[in-house]
C-alpha cells in the first residue's frame, strides 16, 4: 500500500466500482435487506433518496467474495500517495476507532503511553478498552481565558524523563479550537528515544493540501496520524483515515488491531466519499483551499466589526500558547457582551437556523471549509449582527472556573481498572475525594474534565455544577444531569 510517483489520481477506484455496480444493475441476495432502497419505506426513500441505492455490501457486492479487484486497497494506496504517507488505512467507524487501533498497536498488552491531558474522550475510551496506562502530559494553559493549548516539546521531554518505560506518545493537534502543537519538535524528542509518536489530527484532514495551513503531521515526522475526513474534508460522518510511515510502528499489527475494532459490515458510501475527496483534493485542493482561506479572512474581518465580539488569533499563538493556528477555525470571544457562548449558540439556532461547531462559557466557533463562500459567511455575519442588536436575555450565569492546578486531578487507578471495577453512584456534592468510575466530558469540545481513575476535587465538582446551570452539555455520565456520579468503592 505504499504510494508511488506513478499513481493515477484521476482514478477513484471505490467510487468508480460503485458507479459500475449501479450501471450494470447488479443485485445481491445479501445484506443490506432494503436491497438498494426497494424494501425501504416510501417515507424513508423520500428523505434518503439515492443514498439507499448506493448502500451495498462491500464483499460480496461491490467487490467479489475475496475482494480480488482490490478497489479498497487501491484507494488506500492512492490516499497515501496523495499526502506523502507510506501507507493509509480507511476506517468507517470514525477517528474514534482509528486512534484506538493506533494505541493498541503501539502499547497494547500491558504498556503505557504519554498522553496529552487535553485528549478527546475517544482516547480515554481507548485507555478503558485497552488497559493502556496513561502518563499524562499537561497541556499549556491560558488561565485568563480558561483555554488549553497542545503541550510543548519541552513538556513531552519532561514526561519522557519521568516515564522512560512508555511505549510511545499520543498528542492531539489541531485542538478543536484550531490550535496546533510543534509536532516536529515533539517527534524529534520521541525519536531520540526510538519511540513512536501518534498524532490525533482528526481536525486536520485538509492540512496536506496547502502550504499556508499548519504543517501536516506526516511532514513533521509523526509515525501514525489519524484524520477525520468528515470534519475538514468532504466525506460522510464516520469517515476516517490513519496514515503510517517509518519503522517504529508494526503496520501488520496496526491493521490487525483495526480489524479487531472495525465493523465487518463497512459502509461503502463512506469509502466512496473518502476516495472521491482524495481525487478532488489532488486535482483542485490548492485552489479550493485558496478560496477557503480567503473566505475565512473575510469572515474574521467582518465578525470583528461587530461590537463586543473578539475574533481570536494572535492571542492563540506564542511561546506559552499554540505553535500554529488553523485559520479556517474562526473562534469568537463574546464575553464582552455579557452573554455566554452557550446563549449565543442557542439564539443562532432558534432564531436563524444556524449551528456553530463549538460553544463554551465565553466563545463560539465557526468551522469553515472548502464548501463555504462569501454568501454562507454573510448569513452568519448577518445573524451575529442581529443577535447583537436584539439580544435582551439575562447575563451569562456565573461559572466557577478552576485554575489549571485544580484541573490536574491525581491519577490513582488505571482508567480500565476504575471503569470496570466495583462502583457506586453518589450525590455530586459527596464526590470530592472519591475516585471516578466514569468520565465526565463537556461536549463539545469533548475533552474530559474527569477521567476514570482520577481523584475528584471540589473545584471540578463546582465547575461542572455551575457549568450545567450555565448551559454546558455533559452527555456521557450515567446521569447526564450530574445529580449523581459513579465512583469506585475501593
Amino acid at each position: 500500500m505504499t504510494g508511488t510517483r506513478a499513481a493515477d489520481h484521476t482514478r477513484a477506484p471505490v467510487l468508480e466500482a460503485l458507479a459500475e455496480y449501479r450501471r450494470t444493475g447488479r443485485y445481491g441476495f445479501t445484506p443490506p435487506g432494503h436491497r438498494q432502497g426497494r424494501g425501504a419505506d416510501r417515507r424513508v426513500r423520500e428523505v434518503l433518496g439515492d443514498g439507499l441505492s448506493a448502500d451495498v455490501l462491500a464483499s460480496p457486492g461491490l467487490d467479489d467474495r475475496r475482494s480480488r479487484h482490490g478497489y479498497l486497497s487501491e484507494a488506500e494506496s492512492l490516499m497515501a500517495d496523495a499526502v506523502g504517507a507510506e501507507a493509509a488505512f480507511f476506517s468507517t467507524c470514525g477517528s474514534s476507532l482509528s486512534v484506538k487501533a493506533a494505541m493498541l498497536a503501539v502499547a497494547g498488552g500491558d504498556g503505557g503511553l504519554l498522553v496529552g491531558r487535553d485528549s478527546h474522550k475517544s482516547i480515554v475510551a481507548g485507555l478503558v478498552f485497552s488497559g493502556v496506562r496513561p502518563y499524562w502530559v499537561t497541556p499549556r494553559w491560558d488561565a485568563e481565558r480558561h483555554l488549553s493549548h497542545p503541550p510543548s516539546p519541552e513538556q513531552v521531554r519532561a514526561a519522557w524523563e519521568r516515564h522512560p518505560e512508555a511505549a510511545g506518545a499520543l498528542i492531539v493537534s489541531p485542538s478543536p479550537y484550531g490550535t496546533c502543537a510543534d509536532i516536529e519538535g515533539i517527534a524529534r524528542v520521541c525519536h531520540e528515544r526510538g519511540k513512536p509518536l501518534i498524532i490525533d489530527e482528526a481536525w486536520g484532514a485538509h492540512l496536506p493540501f496547502h502550504d499556508e495551513l499548519p504543517t501536516w503531521a506526516m511532514d513533521a515526522g509523526a509515525d501514525v496520524c489519524v484524520v477525520s475526513v468528515h470534519k475538514m474534508g468532504a466525506g460522510f460522518e464516520q469517515g476516517s483515515v490513519f496514515h503510517v510511515q517509518g519503522d517504529l510502528v508494526d503496520r501488520d499489527r496496526l491493521k490487525l488491531c483495526a480489524d479487531l475494532l472495525m465493523t465487518t459490515s463497512p459502509n461503502v458510501l463512506l469509502y466512496a466519499a473518502m476516495d472521491g475527496w482524495r481525487r478532488q483534493m489532488v486535482q483542485h485542493g490548492g485552489a479550493l483551499l485558496d478560496a477557503a482561506l480567503a473566505t475565512a479572512g473575510y469572515a474574521r474581518a467582518e465578525a470583528a466589526r461587530i461590537p463586543g465580539i473578539t475574533v481570536m488569533a494572535d492571542e492563540l499563538l506564542g511561546v506559552e500558547a499554540s505553535h500554529d493556528l488553523d485559520r479556517l477555525q474562526v473562534l469568537m470571544d463574546v464575553s464582552e457582551t455579557g452573554a455566554s457562548g452557550y446563549q449565543v449558540a442557542d439564539w443562532l439556532r432558534d432564531k436563524r437556523n444556524l449551528d456553530v461547531g463549538l460553544s463554551d462559557h465565553r466563545r463560539i466557533l465557526a468551522t469553515l471549509s472548502t464548501a463555504d463562500s462569501k454568501e454562507t459567511v454573510d448569513t452568519l455575519i448577518d445573524a451575529l449582527a442581529a443577535w447583537r442588536e436584539q439580544w435582551s436575555g439575562p447575563p451569562a450565569p456565573r461559572m466557577r472556573l478552576p485554575s489549571p492546578g485544580e484541573l490536574e486531578l491525581e491519577t490513582v487507578l488505571r482508567p480500565r481498572d476504575a471503569f470496570f471495577g466495583p462502583c457506586e453512584a453518589v450525590p455530586l456534592a459527596e464526590a470530592p475525594g472519591r475516585i471516578a468510575g466514569e468520565q465526565v466530558t463537556p461536549y463539545p469540545p469533548g475533552i474530559p474534565v474527569i477521567v476514570p481513575g482520577e481523584r475528584i476535587d471540589a473545584a471540578v465538582v463546582e465547575y461542572l455544577r455551575s457549568g450545567l446551570e450555565a448551559g454546558m452539555n455533559v452527555p456521557d455520565p450515567a446521569d447526564p444531569r450530574l445529580r449523581t456520579i459513579r465512583v469506585t468503592t475501593r
